[in-house]
């Protein structure tokens, strides 16, 4: 790699020669800039992600100076002159918007021409999504200098970044490159704001505010809820959040610099050695030089995390209740600002209910999957060891390893009480959940170059990738907590599946009786039946395999009619478990003591709850189970019978899609009100066209609204032949929706 990024800062630098930028700086800083956030976030070894290094180092060189697309061609190949154009054709979605914002009488709706302009560039980045993260670094380098723009044009480009590029990394799960631009906008846009949060973090976290550490945390708030008589500065009195973007004007470029150097570069939190290293720098900073408050703020935060690090490091190092030699790898990261502060006034909580302000990350090896069901035993025994080392938060504990989210994300949530008696959030994980979560669609998916294909997964809906990211519930006291669960549980069935947690221990069980409304289940526990190779696939095509273990537990114990705790056989014993008030059914032993033993009730969702109770009755009724298989869907036969590439490229097309739609509608939702009626532009968009990838060659199809599938094989020549739409043969007359994926058969 490194030759071909000094052969490309030599083209760049002979490019720009002469030219500087508003800070002054000589305008290769910006290309070398690029090149490192786009190095941090690609592979270190492969041609696809040397390239896309590359293209960020060039990214402005056919825009802002005399070379042409040929010559960066004849020099570092094909791909890398695609990505260059690509990045520029990109740059016209914000010229639109910004030419929609100064003619426009209604500047927050997208008219026809700019909404068409979007979907190509959105279909674009669809064809090699690289271009858009090197868009996203290009923006991220020119937010952290935004200070050198006039206050307007700051703003502006401001929240053109939070709207259109935070939004698209988000979809991209770009996460940690997300929370630094948002926290840069916000800085920018509200200062006052971003100072005080600041300080109120510092004052939770700094070392001086411990104050032992209560068995439980209580669920009110020790600080006032946001509002705008709190966002005033210790020294000046309440200042309205409307205002602060007033004061802003009244800062010098020096202001707005420390203000933006309060954020800490996405790199630094991700890496323990840059985040040793800034922190000794910025303390010998600190002795030497008068820094702003709000820079001595940032380095307490980061500092808390560190100790919070080093502490459950310790712990695991001394434990031995772990599965001997599973790699355990550590890290931790801080929630933006603006996440903060967009979860205060969301949920109208104080900053310290923000229970995932802060969060460890424990990742468990697996072997590259091929240990995925010790992996899972040592995520629950590591929890034990959290528990032990602090104390639990009531009702924050969360298993998307038992109940994934919808977007198929896996991992253990718990939030306790840290080192210095605030709030920590501690996510434990495999390394193949966390390879998941964590590269998101562009990284994961189009830089992986040994071909590996991912597990099926559901459709990815913005709200639920974020909250599957970093989650807590944010409750107003215990008992509407305990309320919400009862509400939850009270509907559990006889015969639900559920799993049973003894440190590492996993296994297979079901509910046998629900008493006091769901308060109280009787559970049977099959203890020949290991569950940490299921709850590790679970959202596989084999679950319903699965499924027939549970039903003929059910069945064994309505035969026996084992009715009470304590009934059962050599492998199979009832037992009681009561819902407690951190929200988790506790093992009862007979006097009546909950124990640490737990059960987590297993969420089916509606296909699956249909396929358990048609295999339940199929099992009580002798009838063969074989003839039962899951219903087919397009994620299962996509994983199966489709190529890799062209899985992606329909997974991608349809994320993209939602941000466009999100786009749009937010842009709608923008508009003044009329009579208490949101204001409807007559001109609004409708853009009245469907989008389809064509298997098995991938190309992207655009057709009008209300196109049927005897439409999509007219277009390609092949008039009344088969079509088939997503895996399934459909009829002439079936109307195409965007994202479809369609195949003419000869």
């Amino acid at each position: 790699m490194q030759r071909q990024v000094q052969k490309a800062i030599a083209f760049a630098k002979k490019a720009h020669h002469g030219q500087l930028r508003k800070t002054g700086d000589p305008y290769l800083t910006h290309c070398i800039h690029t090149g490192r956030i786009l190095a941090m976030l690609v592979p270190s070894s492969g041609k696809r992600a040397v390239d896309t290094v590359v293209a960020g180092i060039l990214h402005d060189v056919i825009d802002d100076t005399c070379e042409s697309l040929h010559s960066i061609e004849g020099e570092f190949g094909n791909d890398v002159a695609k990505l260059v154009a690509g990045v520029s054709r990109l740059s016209h979605i914000n010229q639109l918007l910004r030419r929609n914002r100064r003619i426009n009488v209604n500047p927050d709706t997208l008219g026809p021409e700019e909404a068409n302009n979007l979907r190509v560039m959105l279909l674009g980045m669809v064809d090699d999504p690289r271009v858009v993260l090197i868009k996203l670094a290009d923006r991220l380098h020119n937010m952290r200098t935004i200070y050198v723009l006039p206050l307007p044009k700051a703003q502006a480009v401001a929240k053109e970044t939070l709207v259109i590029w935070c939004s698209l990394a988000s979809r991209l799960g770009l996460w940690a490159l997300k929370a630094e631009m948002e926290d840069l906008c916000f800085a920018v846009l509200q200062p006052q704001v971003f100072r005080k949060m600041r300080a109120d973090l510092a004052s939770m976290w700094s070392t001086s505010s411990r104050a032992g550490n209560p068995r439980r945390i209580s669920a009110r708030a020790s600080l006032l809820p946001l509002d705008e008589k709190n966002i005033a500065s210790e020294d000046k009195g309440s200042m309205a959040i409307d205002e602060d973007i007033t004061s802003m004007k009244k800062a010098d470029m020096n202001h707005g610099k420390d203000l933006l150097e309060a954020v800490v570069p996405f790199d630094i939190l991700l890496d323990r050695r840059k985040r040793n290293k800034f922190l000794n720098s910025l303390r010998s900073t600190l002795e030497t030089h008068s820094k702003p408050k709000v820079l001595r703020d940032a380095g307490i935060a980061l500092a808390s995390l560190v100790v919070c690090e080093e502490a459950l490091e310790r712990e695991l190092i001394i434990s031995t209740s772990y599965v001997p030699g599973m790699e355990v790898t550590l890290s931790s990261r801080l929630k933006s600002l603006y996440g903060i502060y967009s979860k205060m006034k969301r949920k109208d909580v104080s900053i310290s209910k923000v229970y995932d302000a802060r969060a460890l990350r424990v990742v468990v090896g697996d072997k590259n999957g091929t240990l995925q069901g010790p992996a899972v035993q040592c995520c629950y025994s590591l929890l034990n060891i959290v528990h032990k080392l602090w104390t639990p938060i009531d009702g924050e504990f969360d298993d998307y390893i038992v109940n994934p989210k919808p977007s198929g994300y896996q991992s253990l949530h718990t939030a306790v009480q840290g080192p210095d008696s605030s709030p920590l959030e501690v996510q434990i994980r495999t390394q193949r959940m966390h390879e998941y979560a964590e590269h998101g669609l562009a990284a994961h998916w189009l830089y992986k170059e040994t071909g590996n294909k991912l597990s099926s997964i559901n459709s990815m809906d913005e709200s639920e990738i974020e909250a599957s990211s970093y989650i807590s519930k944010d409750l107003d006291n215990q008992n509407s907590m305990v309320d919400d669960l009862f509400h939850k549980y009270s509907s559990l069935k006889v015969g639900h599946p559920v799993l049973r947690v003894e440190g590492s221990h996993l296994l297979a069980a079901v509910i046998i009786r629900v008493d006091n409304d769901g308060r109280e289940l009787l559970v049977a526990v099959s203890f020949g039946l290991p569950a940490s190779e299921a709850v590790a696939a679970r959202r596989s095509s084999f679950q319903i395999k699965r499924w027939e273990a549970y039903a003929r537990l059910y069945k064994k114990v309505s035969d026996e009619w084992w009715c009470e705790p304590g009934h059962g056989d050599w492998c199979t014993c009832l037992e009681k478990y009561t819902l407690c008030r951190d929200g988790i059914y506790h093992k009862q032993d007979q006097f009546g003591r909950l124990l640490p033993t737990f059960i987590q009730v297993i969420d089916l969702t509606e296909q699956e709850e249909s396929e358990y109770w048609d295999l339940v009755s199929a099992v009580f009724e002798g009838r063969q189970v074989d003839s039962l298989t899951s219903r087919p869907n397009f994620e299962s036969i996509t994983s199966t019978s489709m190529e890799a590439s062209i899985n992606k490229k329909v997974r991608l097309l349809r994320t993209m899609l939602r941000w466009e739609e999100q786009l749009r509608s937010e842009a709608s939702l923008g508009q003044p009100k009329h009579g208490g009626k949101p204001y409807v532009n007559p001109g609004s968009v409708v853009l009245g066209e469907v989008v389809i990838v064509c298997w098995p060659h991938g190309g992207i199809m655009r057709l009008r609204t209300g196109s049927t599938a005897a439409d999509a094989a007219r277009r390609v020549g092949l008039d009344g032949k088969l079509v088939l739409v997503n895996g399934q043969l459909v009829l002439p007359s079936t109307e195409l929706k965007d994202g479809d994926v369609v195949e003419v058969r000869m």
